[in-house]
C-alpha cells in the first residue's frame, strides 16, 4: 500500500466508533435519514431507539423501509417523528393513527429537494461496503436518494457490512465524505419472490403480448409484475431501465432474453436506483459490470426515460375508474404506499418512441367481493396517473387501450375487461352518467375467448390478429364500414348502405360467443389497432347450422385473408357444435364463392335472383376424408 492508501487507511481508522459513541453525536432535533429498502442499515436503526436515550423530537426520513422500524412504535413517539416519502407494511399504523407522516413525492424529484434543501437532513444513516483500494465505499442494493441524502446532511454515519454487494455505478461514496465508520457484519435485507397464482399469470400473458423484442423493461413491484418477468421467456434482447431491480431479471439475463444489448442508451447495462430480493440477486449485482445504479433523479428522470426506444413501463395499481384515473397509492382515505416511480415511468414510456405505458390489475379484490374498475375511485383515493397518463389497462380478462381515446371508448373498454359478475352494474352506472349510449345491450356474463386470439401471416407475409370482437371495437367497426370501396359495401351489405351509425353497431359487437361469433381480424401501427376484415356466424334458431359473412377491406383483399378467416370461423363454430354454414351472396361476389368452393366442403346452392343461397356441411368433408 503505497503512501496515499496508507493515508486512507489511516482515515477510516480514525473515523471508526463504537455503536453508542457514534450515536451520542446526534443532537436532539436533528432531521435524521435512513437508508433504503434492503439496504436500510439494521444495526444503526436498532442502536437509535436503544442506545441514544438522549434523542428528543428528531424526525426520522425514509423512503421505503423493509426491515426494523422500531422508531414507529407509540412508546417512542416523544422522540421520533417518522416522515415517510413510501409507506411500507411496517410503517402504516404509525401513518393511519396520525403519529407518523407520509409526504406524496415522486421519486425523480425528491434528490433535487433534498440538494436544495427544501427536504432538510442532519444525519444520514447509511450502509455501505468496506472501502476499496482507492478508498470508495459502494451504497450496494440502495442507491435512489440515499446518496444524495449522504452528500448532503451534516452528519453521515455509515454501518460497514462485508455482505453488502460492491454494485457498480454512480454508487459509490469516499472515506473522505463519511464522518463515522461502524463496522457491524450481518445479512442484507431480502425479500422472496411472491407466490404466483391464476390471476397473476393471466394477466402476465396478456402484458407478455404486449412486449416486443428488443424493448427496455421498467417493472414495478408486487405478484402481477414479478409474474410478467416469469412470461417473457421467449423475448429476444430485452433491457433493463428500471428503478426496482428484482430476482425476476436475473432469471431472463441466465436464459439470454436480456441481454440490453439493444438499449437505445446506457447499451449493454441494467440501470437501476435500488434493489430487492434474495442473496441470489446480490451476489449477481456484486461487481457486474452489467449492472450499473444510479441516483433517481437520473433514473426516473421521464426525459432520461423517453430516450428508450420501445420503453415499456408496467406498474400495479389499487384501484381505476372508468374515465382512466388510476389510484395506486391509497385505499380511500387510508395511505398504503406511495407515488414512487410509478408516473415519472409512466409518462417517460408514452413519450418514448414505440413505447407503452402498462398499468396492471386484478379484476377484484377481498376475494371477488369488489370490482377494482370501478364507476368513480373511492372517496378519499389519491389519483397517480391522471387520465392523461394512462395507456394500457391489463387484468385478467383482457386489455383495454385508453390512450387517445374518448370517454366512451375508456368505459366500455374497462367495463369489457373488468369481472363479468360486475360488467353490467358498470354498464349501468355508465348509461345513467351518459358516458355511453343507452341502446348498448347487457353484456353477456361469460369470460371473453381469450383463447380463441389468433395471430396468422398471409402469403405477403403481413401479421394479422384474428380474436373476437369486444364491445370496445364499435368504433373501430364503424371505421372500417367507411373505409370500404362502394363495391365492397354493396357486396357485403346487398345494395347501396350509405351510413352505419354505432346504434346499428352495438347488436353486432356485444355477443354471447356461443350461438353467435364475430372475429375481427386486425393490425397496429405506431400502437394504434385498426379492424381489417370482420367474418361472423349467427346460429340459426333451433338448428345446427350458422349464417355466415366476411368482409376485408379493399386494400387487405387478394391476400388471403378472406380465406384464413372463414376456415377459422369454421375450426370455432365445429367446437361449438354447428354442422353447417348458409350464407346469402350476392351473384356478382365471385371472391366470396372462391372461398367457399375452396373450403372443400360439398355445396348445395340455389339462385333466387341477384342473389345465391349456399349451404355448407362440415360433417360430410369429414366422413369424405375419413
Amino acid at each position: 500500500m503505497g503512501e496515499t492508501g496508507n493515508l486512507r487507511q489511516r482515515s477510516y481508522d480514525d473515523k471508526k466508533m463504537g455503536l453508542r459513541e457514534a450515536l451520542s453525536l446526534i443532537k436532539t432535533g436533528d432531521h435524521i435519514f435512513v437508508g433504503s429498502a434492503c439496504g436500510e442499515p439494521q444495526y444503526l436503526v436498532n442502536g437509535l431507539v436503544e442506545k441514544a436515550g438522549h434523542l428528543a423530537d428528531n424526525e426520522i426520513l425514509h423512503v421505503h423501509t423493509l426491515g426494523v422500524a422500531p422508531y414507529a412504535k407509540p412508546i417512542y413517539s416523544d422522540r421520533f417523528r417518522l416522515n415517510a416519502f413510501f409507506v411500507g407494511i411496517n410503517t402504516r399504523q404509525a401513518v393511519a393513527e396520525g403519529r407518523a407522516d407520509y409526504t406524496p413525492m415522486f421519486l425523480s424529484e425528491l434528490p433535487q429537494l433534498i440538494a436544495r434543501g427544501i427536504v432538510p437532513i442532519d444525519v444520514a444513516l447509511i450502509q455501505v461496503t468496506p472501502p476499496d483500494e482507492h478508498g470508495f465505499c459502494s451504497l450496494g442494493v440502495s442507491v435512489e436518494i440515499t446518496k444524495t441524502a449522504a452528500e448532503k446532511a451534516k452528519l453521515v454515519i455509515a454501518q460497514v457490512n462485508r455482505q453488502m454487494p460492491r454494485v457498480l455505478g454512480d454508487s459509490f461514496i469516499h472515506v473522505n465524505n463519511i464522518d463515522v465508520f461502524v463496522e457491524h457484519d450481518e445479512p442484507i435485507l431480502e425479500v422472496s419472490r411472491p407466490e404466483r397464482d391464476i390471476v397473476s399469470e393471466r394477466i402476465a400473458r396478456h402484458v407478455a403480448e404486449l412486449v416486443d423484442d428488443e424493448s427496455t423493461l421498467q417493472i414495478g413491484i408486487g405478484t402481477v409484475p414479478d409474474s410478467v418477468l416469469g412470461a417473457l421467456q421467449n423475448k429476444k434482447d430485452l433491457g433493463i431501465h428500471t428503478e426496482l431491480l428484482t430476482e425476476g431479471v436475473v432469471d431472463l439475463v441466465e436464459e439470454g432474453v436480456v441481454t440490453c444489448a439493444k438499449k437505445t442508451i446506457n447499451r449493454g447495462k441494467i440501470i437501476a436506483s435500488f434493489a430487492m430480493g434474495t442473496r441470489r440477486l446480490y451476489d449477481f449485482i456484486d461487481n457486474n459490470p452489467m449492472v450499473e445504479f444510479y441516483e433517481s433523479d437520473y433514473v426516473n428522470n421521464p426525459i432520461v426515460i423517453s430516450q428508450h426506444e420501445k420503453m415499456i413501463s408496467i406498474n400495479q395499481a389499487l384501484e381505476i375508474d372508468l374515465t382512466g384515473q388510476v389510484c395506486s397509492d391509497s385505499l380511500g382515505y387510508r395511505f398504503y404506499s406511495g407515488l414512487g416511480g410509478q408516473a415519472d415511468f409512466m409518462r417517460g414510456a408514452n413519450l418514448s418512441k414505440g413505447g407503452k405505458a402498462i398499468t396492471v390489475i386484478p379484476s377484484t379484490a377481498k376475494n371477488g367481493r369488489i370490482s377494482r374498475i370501478r364507476p368513480l375511485l373511492t372517496e378519499g383515493a389519491g389519483i397517480v396517473l391522471t387520465r392523461g397518463d394512462v395507456n394500457y389497462v391489463v387484468t385478467e380478462y383482457g386489455v383495454a387501450l385508453l390512450k387517445g381515446r374518448t370517454i366512451k371508448e375508456r368505459a366500455l373498454s374497462l367495463i369489457n375487461i373488468a369481472h363479468p359478475r360486475f360488467r353490467n352494474q358498470l354498464l349501468d352506472w355508465a348509461k345513467k352518467r351518459h358516458y355511453v349510449p343507452k341502446e348498448i345491450l347487457p353484456f353477456p356474463e361469460i369470460e371473453y375467448p381469450e383463447k380463441l386470439r389468433k395471430r396468422v401471416i398471409l402469403k405477403d407475409g403481413s401479421k394479422v390478429l384474428l380474436r373476437p370482437i369486444k364491445p370496445s371495437d364499435a368504433t373501430m367497426k364503424q371505421h372500417l364500414f367507411y373505409s370500404l370501396s362502394k363495391d365492397s359495401v354493396a357486396k357485403r351489405y346487398f345494395g347501396s348502405l350509405k351510413a352505419m351509425p354505432l346504434k346499428r353497431i352495438w347488436p353486432y359487437v356485444i355477443v354471447d360467443y356461443r350461438n353467435e361469433m364475430v372475429l375481427v381480424g386486425t393490425v397496429e401501427k405506431e400502437g394504434n389497432e385498426s379492424i381489417i376484415a370482420i367474418g361472423s356466424y349467427s346460429r340459426i334458431p333451433n338448428t345446427d347450422m350458422a349464417e355466415v359473412a366476411l368482409v376485408v377491406r379493399d386494400d387487405w383483399q387478394n391476400k388471403g385473408l378472406g380465406t384464413t378467416l372463414f376456415n377459422y370461423l369454421v375450426d370455432i363454430a365445429m367446437q361449438q357444435g354447428l354442422s353447417g354454414f348458409t350464407a346469402w351472396i350476392m351473384r356478382d361476389n365471385s371472391r366470396m364463392m372462391h372461398i367457399l368452393k375452396k373450403s372443400g366442403y360439398p355445396m348445395k346452392y340455389r339462385v333466387e335472383g341477384n342473389l345465391i343461397h349456399v349451404e355448407l356441411r362440415f360433417k360430410k368433408k369429414l366422413e369424405n376424408n375419413g
